[in-house]
């Protein structure tokens, strides 16, 4: 059982919406005043590996799970070094949790980290205004001298939002680093550990927001990975002599991020090519097509993708708020086939090259702490690079139809 804690006296928060809505509500985390765009995310549990995903840079995430803070936060499961979302929003924050692996409080872990938070608003209302009314921009203030709400509304109105602005060069790694941890093993919880396979090849993960556990899973494969900052060349990279390069997931609009979409193009005619969420838009970008905004996004742990080939569906995590047209594909001329969609929106969840050894999807196969059911796509990364170093001729698609683990 965890200590008792000192709570602290109930302070006002305020979330205000550029459309001049105004919730009231209870602060938690730190006091402060912060705007970023207002998205809401669907998943159960998970809170932890949510606020620490960088992909939530210049975003206000709302939990409509209504009970948020009960196991708690602990190092373990941090997908970075930080929370990157700029606010959070929850219904019930639990300040005593309940789990013989946490290390300390949400309250606590979001007011080290800056970030504010607000509780106990109608969180359904908001999410229906949301979902209603696309994704807009929000002002979270819990600082005491912050709560004048005339002020708080002009404040998301004269905000730009996330479109044609590059989060990438907020979240990147500054210099490139060596990743040699797999995944955790005989921790409640997580996935047990494989047995990585005795042959390595080399990997370049470009670092756009990465994940941990993308790190870890691709580590379980038998890649020896080299991550990598955003704006690495083509030519950087492919000195270091890899057998493939991985593009990661990241925040805000694919299009804003300068420079990438080049490097892509001059790294995809020579190194088989796997990419996730934002690496899956920045590979259709490089390959000649078009990004477009979504209504709302898609933010959550049980999302329908099917893969066209298979007929096969499986629940999977998103975190996205664009996606790449399907049209656009075809249009620039580039042999590529969409290989999964959502049948939510019917949105381009996957595709691949008919001729080189290119292959992304949208969503996250390495979701943690699930759901698991697209976790083989890193078995099929494995497999398209080795068959590439062995010298066969392989391509994306192919790999795509004719494996699943």
């Amino acid at each position: 059982m965890s200590p008792q804690r000192t709570l602290r006296p109930p302070r006002p928060a305020l979330l205000a919406l550029a459309d001049g809505t105004v919730y009231r509500g209870e602060a938690f985390g730190a006091d402060a005043v912060r705007e970023g765009e207002v998205v809401f995310n669907t998943s159960m549990t998970g809170y932890q590996e949510i606020v620490t995903d960088p992909s939530y840079a210049g975003q206000i995430v709302t939990m409509t799970y209504t009970q948020i803070g009960n196991v708690g936060v602990n190092p373990e499961d941090e997908e970075s070094d930080r929370p990157y979302l700029e606010g959070f929003v929850v219904k019930e924050l639990f300040h005593e949790p309940s789990n013989f692996r946490a290390r300390g409080t949400l309250d606590e872990y979001l007011r080290e980290a800056g970030v504010p938070g607000i509780s106990g608003i109608d969180t359904r209302a908001l999410v229906r205004r949301l979902r209603d009314g696309g994704a807009q921009v929000g002002v979270l203030a819990t600082a005491a001298d912050a709560q004048d709400e005339s002020a708080l509304v002009a404040r998301a109105r004269a905000s730009t939002g996330l479109d044609d602005h590059d989060l990438v060069a907020e979240v990147t790694c500054a210099e490139p680093y060596d990743w040699s941890e797999g995944r955790w093993a005989g921790i409640a919880g997580q996935v047990p550990r494989a047995a990585a396979p005795e042959r390595r090849f080399k990997v370049i993960a470009y670092d756009f927001g990465i994940k941990r556990t993308i790190l870890r899973m691709l580590v379980e494969q038998g890649f020896d990975v080299t991550v990598v900052p955003a704006r690495t060349s083509a030519a950087d990279a492919l000195a270091r002599n890899p057998d493939g390069i991985f593009l990661s997931n990241g925040p805000g609009d694919p299009r804003a991020v300068e420079g990438v979409r080049e490097n892509v193009r001059e790294l995809a005619e020579h190194k088989p090519l796997f990419g996730i969420c934002l690496g899956h838009q920045i590979l259709g970008l490089a390959l000649g097509g078009t990004i477009r905004k979504l209504k709302f996004g898609h933010h959550g742990g049980n999302q329908p993708g099917q893969d066209l080939h298979s007929g096969k569906v499986a629940i999977c995590a998103e975190n996205h708020g664009y996606a790449v047209e399907a049209d656009s594909l075809e249009a620039a001329g580039e042999a590529i086939e969409v290989t999964h969609v959502n049948l939510n929106d019917g949105t381009v969840e996957g595709l691949a090259h008919r001729t080189r050894p290119l292959f992304s999807v949208q969503y996250h196969p390495e979701a943690s702490p699930g759901p698991h059911d697209a976790a083989y796509f890193f078995g099929r990364f494995r497999q398209m690079v080795e068959r590439c170093v062995a010298g066969e001729s392989v391509s994306g698609a192919e790999i795509a139809r004719g494996w699943e683990a």
